[in-house]
């Protein structure tokens, strides 16, 4: 299960990267270009930036937080997988740490499967009509020569009264990244508390980033 978790990470990071937002430097009212235009400064970033990654992988942080994190909606995220295990409304504090804390884990695990960029190419489906959808989805294919392609759906979500997107989960072979996260964190916070699985969270967001290929790497509990 691990090791396809980690595959769904790495195909999203390969596709425009995802879950969770800074404010973003740039906004964009049609989601298709947004996936089109994060990709591509991700990626360039990435192969601009390699001599001082090849010197610390530390510095995929950065690349993280900076091209991707503002095109993701974390609060959202973040409210899918606590779910109906905590009311967040009566300690929004406690919410507002967890969102912190759940960003900070997930800028790990994408810094991690950065490392797998070998310059993959990607199509990203033709613009559709969107109208009043306030959820939509998009496809795309990730090829690799020699490899089958990897079909993702990418799932925007434009809040209300908002005419910019941020992307809220990905798709890949049938895995929801949003629904595994969501499994692997909403037992332990009805078990252990809200609190308790913040804290666990930002112990693990101090991990070193791993190559994606380091079998010792590990995400879950």
């Amino acid at each position: 299960m691990r090791a396809l978790l980690q595959k769904v990470s790495v195909s999203l990071l390969l596709t425009a990267g995802l879950v969770l937002p800074v404010q973003a430097t740039e906004t964009y009212t049609d989601p298709y270009k947004m996936i089109e235009v994060v990709a591509d400064k991700t990626f360039n970033r990435v192969k601009t930036d390699q001599p001082i990654i090849n010197q610390d992988l530390e510095h995929l942080r950065v690349i993280v937080q900076e091209e991707l994190l503002p095109y993701i909606d974390s609060r959202y995220a973040a409210a899918i997988v606590v779910g109906r295990t905590v009311d967040i409304r009566k300690d929004p504090k406690a919410f507002d740490d967890f969102v912190k804390a759940f960003e900070q884990y997930m800028i790990g695990s994408y810094a991690g499967a950065l490392t797998y960029y070998k310059e993959q190419k990607v199509m990203i489906e033709p613009s559709k009509v969107i109208g009043n959808q306030s959820i939509i989805t998009i496809r795309t294919r990730v090829m690799d020569p020699g490899k089958p392609d990897i079909v993702i759906d990418f799932k925007l979500r434009r809040p209300r009264n908002a005419e910019t997107w941020l992307v809220i989960d990905l798709i890949a072979e049938g895995i929801s990244l949003l629904d595994s996260k969501r499994a692997e964190l909403n037992n332990l916070i009805r078990q252990q508390g809200l609190a308790s699985v913040t804290e666990l969270l930002k112990e693990k967001s101090k991990e070193p980033v791993k190559l994606a290929n380091d079998d010792s790497a590990s995400t879950s509990e």
